[in-house]
């Protein structure tokens, strides 16, 4: 593992330089106002027509058309969401200067090819691991969110100290940039999230708070013991791994974890997770989520119609009312 740190960084190579970010999500908002706050000539890319136009130029940042952003710009920064990104790039490609680095905070298109970078460009990644929010909260407050960089093409010879140089303007420098490649970097965030964060997070609390139900027992003890409590253990884990965890529970829990956990995730659950895994690594995944968007999202908004309408969802609505200190 090589990682990184702000020793290893020469802020010189962006010294006066301009950089363009298209998108004014929740990455795109950190990492402008970041750059922005570090001394970097920041300019956001939004279409004049759009919510984030307004909200961009109140938060003091310059504004312009994507066009316009992205001319004279040693970086440009693609933050959209992943599917419109190829038709955003191709939209700018005729403004990008000669010899400029495109950078992208998710592999998603480099590396299963809906963007094939022009010969000239520096094709460069800075993936934050945290959300948006996350990013700007620690960088105001003197830290940084570890980030991971790679480098797709280094047409100028320079391209990995642009992307350190980026990392450190971001806050990220501050607590370690580890290098990977595009395909690393996007193969484990799509397993992680389909397998364990969202698809396999969700789908086991589900299914916990179904089989208590259907048992009989009350849907609202059921989504506190299997929803609700979630978070107590994930902070846990977050905070000191599994070490923490058993520290802080009880030992019957413990005793339930080590000899009824493997029997939850068995053989089978991990042949699954490797199959999850190779329709990630060989393009299944993306040909079957890209074609659902050219398709209008039919599948998918009726999947997720479902998933909003489970009973999980109405018992845990009623509930969060009642906790005034969660953020709604």
């Amino acid at each position: 593992m090589r990682m990184y740190s702000e020793s290893d960084v020469d802020p010189s190579c962006l010294q006066g330089k301009r950089i363009a970010l298209l998108g004014y999500g929740s990455q795109g908002r950190a990492h402008a106002l970041n750059l922005k706050d570090s001394g970097h000539d920041v300019v956001v890319g939004l279409r004049k027509s759009g919510n984030s136009w307004k909200r961009a130029q109140a938060d003091g940042l310059k504004v312009e058309e994507p066009a316009a952003a992205v001319r004279g710009a040693a970086i440009v920064a693609f933050l959209t969401p992943d599917l419109v990104q190829a038709d955003l790039y191709q939209s700018v490609l005729a403004d990008i200067s000669k010899g400029a680095a495109i950078l992208f905070a998710h592999g998603f298109n480099i590396h299963y090819e809906q963007i094939k970078a022009r010969k000239d460009l520096d094709v460069i990644l800075i993936a934050p691991k945290g959300p948006g929010g996350l990013v700007r909260r620690q960088f105001e407050e003197g830290h940084g969110v570890p980030c991971l960089v790679a480098v797709e093409t280094d047409r100028s010879g320079n391209a990995l100290n642009l992307a350190l140089a980026y990392a450190q303007g971001i806050g990220g420098a501050r607590a370690g940039v580890i290098e990977t490649t595009f395909a690393e970097e996007t193969e484990t965030d799509l397993f992680g999230e389909q397998a364990v964060l969202c698809g396999g997070a969700t789908e086991l609390v589900v299914a916990g708070f179904e089989t208590l139900v259907e048992a009989g027992y009350q849907p609202e003890v059921a989504y506190y013991e299997c929803m609700h409590e979630l978070k107590l253990i994930v902070d846990l884990l977050h905070e000191g791994g599994l070490k923490k965890m058993h520290e802080f529970i009880s030992d019957t829990a413990a005793y339930g974890d080590l000899t009824r956990g493997p029997r939850i995730i068995d053989a089978h659950v991990r042949k699954n997770m490797q199959q999850v895994l190779e329709e990630v690594r060989d393009g299944t995944f993306a040909k079957q989520w890209i074609d659902e968007n050219k398709h209008g999202q039919k599948k998918y908004r009726q999947m997720m119609n479902a998933d909003l309408n489970h009973q999980i969802e109405k018992v845990g609505a009623d509930l969060r009312g009642r906790m005034d200190w969660l953020e709604n």
